[in-house]
């Protein structure tokens, strides 16, 4: 087959060059384009040493019609900036991958109060696919549009959904404990994100409303007709990647840890990119470091009884540019796992 001929918006960002970092060598892509307001007319591998050899692309300027010959434009911008490309893409054939948030949410009224801006292409929003494949690996087939799930939303979905699909447990009262590294905040300069603020330290935020709260919401309650009430709260950690998400619930039957374990088994059984450990196994997050995998885990609280549920992904794989990539492959019809079996780096 001819190579799939795949174009950037926005690559100066981690996930931006973590795209790269990817795509560059898979064997049925050509990057043609790559752009950059900031950047343009400076060579990608200037900008990115680590890919010296491996492309020599230079960033070009956004304009209407940049992409028409690609077959596929990734979106790695900031929120707000794939909604204004969408409609001429789609106009133009090309299929949009958008690993901001801009079609995440179904519900525009919800985007635009936690996004804090009004939606710019409110006409595409029905039709975009939510990317979780493990979710919704047919639709995104044929989709012309997918959105790429946020970093928190993968590993708390994954985590969450087969209890809640089967019904096991209390929907009204689940809580998800989400740890992320520093990657995560993106590439941007902020005082918060230096080194010397972040490192020996430890914090939540976002404790009042995070955007990622909606998306898993909306993620659960498409699994079941019981009202989806979710407690969410991020925290920050010194650490360049990863997500740990820590998720409690309450078994509403007299399900075993046991039956749990047979649970996540069963329901991840033949997925290529979601591990689930033996009983009694703690997933850390250097064990998926730089690659796809989600691992998790289930345990059982002493004291509480509380069900817990471990997971772990990299932010910047998993969590964006790998889950693209592998939506990608669906997409086209490609063999899923291609330019993403790489093992996770130790140490």
């Amino acid at each position: 087959m001819n190579k799939i001929k795949a174009g950037i918006i926005g690559g100066t960002g981690y996930t931006g060059v973590e795209l790269l970092r990817l795509l560059l060598p898979h064997p049925n892509v050509d990057v043609s384009c790559i752009t950059s307001r900031s950047e343009a007319g400076r060579a990608v591998s200037d900008l990115f040493p680590s890919l010296r050899g491996f492309t020599d692309l230079a960033f070009t300027e956004p304009q209407r019609g940049s992409f028409a010959e690609c077959d596929v434009v990734f979106s790695a911008t900031p929120n707000g900036i794939a909604m204004t490309h969408a409609q001429d893409l789609i106009d133009n054939g090309v299929r949009l991958i958008d690993l901001a948030a801009d079609f995440r949410i179904q519900d525009i009224a919800v985007w635009e109060q936690f996004y804090g801006m009004q939606h710019a292409c409110p006409q595409l929003v029905a039709e975009a696919v939510y990317g979780l494949p493990e979710l919704n690996r047919e639709e995104i087939k044929q989709a012309r549009i997918v959105a790429n799930p946020g970093c928190y939303p993968t590993a708390t979905t994954l985590g969450f959904m087969p209890l809640v699909r089967a019904g096991w447990v209390d929907a009204g009262n689940l809580i998800a404990d989400a740890k992320s590294g520093v990657t995560g905040a993106g590439r941007g300069a902020a005082v918060a994100n230096l080194y010397s603020e972040v490192a020996d330290s430890f914090k939540a935020y976002g404790v009042a409303g995070h955007r990622h709260q909606p998306e898993i919401t909306q993620n659960l309650q498409a699994l079941c007709s019981e009202a989806v009430s979710l407690t969410f709260v991020p925290h920050l950690t010194p650490m360049l990647r990863g997500i740990h998400a820590t998720l409690y619930c309450d078994l509403n039957g007299e399900q075993s840890l046991d039956d749990v374990q047979a649970l996540f088994e069963q329901a991840y059984q033949g997925e290529p990119f979601v591990d689930v450990l033996p009983a009694g196994s703690h997933p850390d997050t250097r064990s998926v470091k730089s690659s796809n995998y989600c691992r998790i885990a289930v345990q059982q609280a002493g004291g509480s009884g509380k069900l817990v549920v471990l997971s772990v992904i990299d932010n910047l794989v998993k969590g964006a540019a790998g889950q693209a990539m592998q939506n990608m492959n669906i997409m086209f019809g490609l063999e899923e796992k291609i330019g993403l079996q790489s093992p996770a780096l130790v140490p």
